[in-house]
């Protein structure tokens, strides 16, 4: 790479600039320092077929306000330039995309179609990620947004569709992007947008790949995978269902031929109501209930017959000579009226007995019910490296040590991933409660916090209104000096963070440096390594109760859930505090 000062009117733009050669940019915010210092950052160019002139391959908006001020001052300095080599195109445009995500992130349409323009350059995926420190998956969601129709990218580029609408687009071959397009066309007509898009697409049902009772990797028909989700689908939900059905119906005859009395397979989308069956082992003549959602889930229920059929199975075998049923004693609606004053009488005995309202709850919450349904939080992460790192956490020893020593307290399986959810014993709520009525009020309440830690929302206004209402001290359950520094990309976030926790002489001797060089200032902070000393019991601002931020930009998920509950945290509204913690 040679450098040179090269005068403006033997420099153009060239066709490899990601930002293009038509539209002027936007130069409100370099237009002022160029009129009173010039250019002061070389342009990267590179000879043009015209002799003695260069194509601008890197500095599109350096050159325009070049040529702004030349008008206004009748002329201008020689602008230094980094010349490079003639002729390589790709060359030319990974200079250009990597100048310009380093100064300003470009629009995100104009990059994933430059990164379109280096595969067809002949840059493989494998090389654009190296290239740009990406992985294999972000490079191909660029990838499919890049090879997007271009009337869609524009609707993206100008906000007429959203992200998720741009995304699952992404899974439409050309002939469904146009389809798509006719009807946003058409007055008389919807386009899907959304969630409702996926529907579209694949014809009214979204099967994913993972529903499937058959080796995926034997199937001839067509699979699309979402670059932007963990799913992949089946685009013929026809062809599915006929190799679906078909294992079904294989299982089926295995199931028959192990001795079951009959293998039925309910309709398509039929709910198997445990009230309308009852349990009966294979020997005495179980039967096995197969279902089938919409969505290709395929569940079989092993060993039961319908209700209808156990009494008339009892009533057979009484005999013929069974005297013929009494009329009952309490008709349907007296049936009603006295199962409904005993339920208002048991509930105003719950108001005066805590200990069994406490157990009573506990067990519904565990087991669940017709009017319960509680479902354990699966704290699902982005990454594998955040999943990881939370799963490694002093937090999580201490509450997986807990969730332990509950399971042995209920008799539960040793290895059962979650309390809640757990019990497989017979009478369902009943009989976890006769376990926990068994049991002390002290033994209740080590159970109970674990049973509210598996339910408890990721990311909800629940969690920051215990974490202050309780005290929570990230302090003592967080360390991480390798996925937290991964994480923060922003340059002036980093340099607040570096400032905190290095000092501001440090954060301002490398305000200049590379978002790589602060962050593994913050690693080295964090870690002790390099020479720099090690920083304990630093806490970003983010993990406090109540949290803060380091920008005045907002955005900060925590915060803002913390702003909304902060009324119910009035001194006035908490005075009962050292009663209930006590009682707790």
């Amino acid at each position: 790479m040679d450098f040179q000062h090269i005068e403006l009117s033997r420099l153009v733009v060239s066709s490899a600039n990601m930002r293009g050669i038509t539209k002027k940019p936007d130069l409100t915010n370099i237009l002022p320092s160029v009129r009173a210092r010039g250019i002061l950052v070389p342009l990267i160019v590179r000879p043009s077929e015209a002799e003695g002139t260069y194509e601008i391959v890197a500095g599109k908006r350096r050159y325009h306000a070049a040529l702004t001020v030349a008008e206004e001052q009748d002329g201008i300095d020689p602008l230094p330039c980094a010349v490079i080599e003639a002729g390589d195109d790709a060359a030319a445009l990974e200079a250009s995309l990597i100048e310009n995500i380093a100064r300003l992130d470009p629009d995100e349409v104009n990059r994933c179609e430059s990164f379109t323009r280096l595969v067809r350059e002949g840059r493989s995926v494998e090389d654009i990620g190296l290239t740009f420190g990406l992985t294999g998956l972000q490079v191909k969601r660029t990838l499919a947004i890049g090879n997007l129709l271009p009337r869609i990218r524009n609707m993206y580029r100008a906000e007429k569709i959203d992200a998720v609408t741009m995304r699952h687009l992404t899974l439409a071959n050309k002939a469904q992007q146009r389809e798509w397009l006719a009807l946003v066309d058409c007055p008389e007509k919807h386009a899907p947008t959304g969630s409702q898009l996926k529907s579209w697409l694949f014809g009214g049902s979204v099967i994913a790949t993972k529903v499937a009772m058959f080796d995926v990797a034997d199937y001839t028909g067509e699979i699309v995978s979402d670059l932007f989700g963990e799913d992949s689908y089946f685009a013929d939900s026809e062809a599915f269902w006929t190799t679906q059905m078909a294992e079904v119906e294989k299982q089926a005859d295995f199931y028959r031929d192990s001795g079951w009395t009959d293998v039925i397979i309910m309709a398509r989308g039929a709910y198997f109501d445990s009230w309308d069956y009852e349990r009966c082992p294979k020997k005495k003549g179980g039967k096995i209930f197969v279902t089938i959602s919409h969505r290709g889930e395929v569940a079989f229920h092993e060993g039961y017959i319908t209700t209808k059929e156990a009494r008339q199975r009892a009533k057979g075998a009484a005999g013929a000579d069974t005297p013929k049923p009494v009329r009952p004693e309490v008709s349907a609606a007296l049936g009603s009226y006295v199962d409904l004053h005993r339920h208002a009488a048991v509930r105003a005995s719950l108001l005066s007995d805590t200990g069994v309202a406490l157990r009573m709850m506990v067990a519904h919450a565990i087991v669940g019910s017709p009017l319960w349904r509680v479902d354990v939080e699966k704290q699902r992460a982005v990454s594998d490296a955040i999943t990881e790192s939370v799963e490694v956490s002093a937090s999580e020893a201490a509450f997986d040590t807990k969730r332990r020593e509950v399971l042995a307290l209920l008799g539960f399986d040793p290895e059962a991933p979650t309390v809640t959810g757990g019990y497989d014993g017979d009478h369902g709520v009943a009989g976890l409660f006769a376990r926990l009525a068994a049991l002390s009020d002290e033994a209740v309440m080590r159970i109970l916090p674990v049973v509210m830690g598996e339910t408890l929302a990721v990311g909800s206004a629940e969690v920051d209104y215990l974490g202050e209402l309780i005290g929570t001290d990230m302090r003592t359950c967080w360390q991480d000096d390798a996925v937290l520094p991964e994480l923060i990309r922003d340059k002036q976030l980093l340099g607040a963070v570096v400032a905190e926790v290095a000092g501001a002489d440090v954060a301002e001797a490398n305000a200049g440096a590379t978002t790589k060089v602060q962050r593994g200032i913050l690693v080295d902070c964090l870690s002790g390594s390099n020479g720099r000393a090690q920083v304990n019991g630093w806490l970003p601002k983010w993990f406090a109760f109540p949290p803060s931020g380091y920008t005045a930009r907002g955005g900060i998920g925590c915060v803002e859930r913390s702003e909304r509950i902060a009324p119910l945290l009035a001194p006035a509204q908490v005075e009962d505090e050292p009663e209930m913690r006590e009682a707790a």
